[in-house]
């Protein structure tokens, strides 16, 4: 299983472009930025996956020579994308993928009822749609993937949408020949037993880690919600877990542009990398 993370940020990417908080500043003073956590995922380096479409997806793929078209005229290694949530951050791209042909967008049920852009891309009939009924499936290239339910957080747009347990949900790769384990979940909202399951025997999580503390917003900006009414668990939190999965590779991502462990020199960043966490970087590869 080879992973290329795309993208790292959360909604808005790095720096984000209203915002002048400490760490935005810093990132426009240097030039280093992030965009909008996405991965692409292959069982055989030859059949890709997405996980999320950020809108940035133009520009990542372009940047990710595994990706490169080729070689038909017309002919593209991307097989199709799997969505963790219905937020536009994680959904935006595909309007960019709208000429795509044989590429199948996975979600669950609520997910895929709620996208704004299907109506946009539906047209244009290269995409299929499929609901993720059973939670499991197995893709092009041999990796089999399961979807954990995580919580019941809507986007704004579909506010008044029903209740359902899997509008987010992470998901767990297995490759059934390296017998290499990746867990994705870039928003958490609740360490759970079923969270706690799918985390067994896994050989990388990529955790959410949008930030740091739960008034980190506040803190940073003078205003907004805290991290767990937006579904984030901070990583304050989450961090002390990570001594109970020895085993793992133990990977934040999905870094809100207000989150102090950006920083290279924060004393945030040096308490993830003392408990034996790692902070993602843009075109970070994991091979499993």
């Amino acid at each position: 299983m080879r992973v290329r993370i795309l993208g790292t940020a959360a909604g808005g990417g790095l720096p984000q472009w209203n915002c002048a908080c400490d760490v935005c500043a810093a990132s426009r003073a240097t030039g280093q930025g992030r965009t909008q956590d996405c991965l692409a995922i292959s069982g055989d380096a030859t059949n890709w996956y997405l996980v999320n479409a950020s809108p940035d997806i133009r520009t990542q793929i372009l940047a990710t020579p595994e990706l490169t078209p080729g070689p038909g005229r017309r002919q593209t290694p991307l097989r199709g994308a799997l969505l963790t949530s219905a937020e536009l951050d994680h959904t935006l791209g595909l309007a960019s993928l709208r000429e795509a042909t044989d590429f199948t967008v996975y979600a669950t049920k609520p997910v895929l009822e709620a996208l704004p852009t299907r109506g946009v891309i539906d047209p244009y009939g290269g995409i299929r749609w499929c609901s993720l009924e059973d939670g499991r499936l197995t893709l092009q290239g041999g990796l089999i993937v399961e979807s954990i339910p995580l919580g019941h957080k809507r986007p704004r747009y579909a506010a008044t949408a029903p209740w359902a347990d899997d509008w987010v949900v992470a998901y767990r790769f297995t490759d059934p020949r390296s017998g290499g384990v990746l867990v994705y979940a870039p928003c958490l909202a609740v360490w759970s037993p079923r969270w706690e399951a799918a985390l067994d025997g896994a050989d990388c999580v990529l955790l959410d880690g949008s930030f740091f503390t739960d008034d980190e917003m506040v803190d940073q900006t003078g205003a907004g919600p805290t991290a767990s009414a937006m579904g984030h668990l901070p990583i304050s939190e989450t961090v002390a877990y990570r001594s109970a999965y020895p085993a793992a590779r133990w990977i934040y991502t999905h870094l809100n542009n207000t989150n102090p462990v950006l920083l290279a020199d924060s004393a945030q960043r040096r308490a993830v990398e003392e408990a034996g966490a790692e902070i993602a970087a843009d075109g970070m590869v994991l091979d499993l």
